[in-house]
């Protein structure tokens, strides 16, 4: 998800702190490299693990879940949700007709084989 772009006024030095801040950054990259983030990335999460167990990774999925549902309906609104289901189950209908055709198409080679 990426943060909105804010201009931030220029430091006596001639650089914002996000210029710095993305400066450090890709220094600590070039410096560790990925396997650093990795590492770091594996320790949080076990720290995570261990301070608040499984309940809390379900919760804040739920949490997630919800908050990207609330951000569809509100960005698309009711409309939005019947013109998916119409086209998912347009496709639906359009996949069992190819099934259909595909097993008819096979069953008269299996005649024309017999039949040969």
């Amino acid at each position: 998800m990426s943060t909105p772009k804010v201009p931030q006024p220029k430091k006596p030095g001639g650089m914002t702190v996000r210029e710095a801040g993305q400066k450090g950054g890709e220094t600590v990259k070039n410096k560790y490299g990925p396997e650093f983030y990795e590492q770091i990335g594996r320790k949080g999460g076990q720290a995570t693990k261990l301070a608040h167990g499984h309940a809390f990774y379900e919760e804040i999925g739920k949490k997630g879940g919800k908050k990207g549902g609330e951000a569809t309906r509100d960005r698309y609104g009711p409309n939005f949700y019947e013109q998916i289901g119409q086209k998912g189950g347009q496709r639906v209908k359009q996949l069992i007709e190819e099934g259909k055709r595909a097993a008819a198409a096979s069953e008269a080679a299996e005649e024309r084989k017999r039949a040969s």
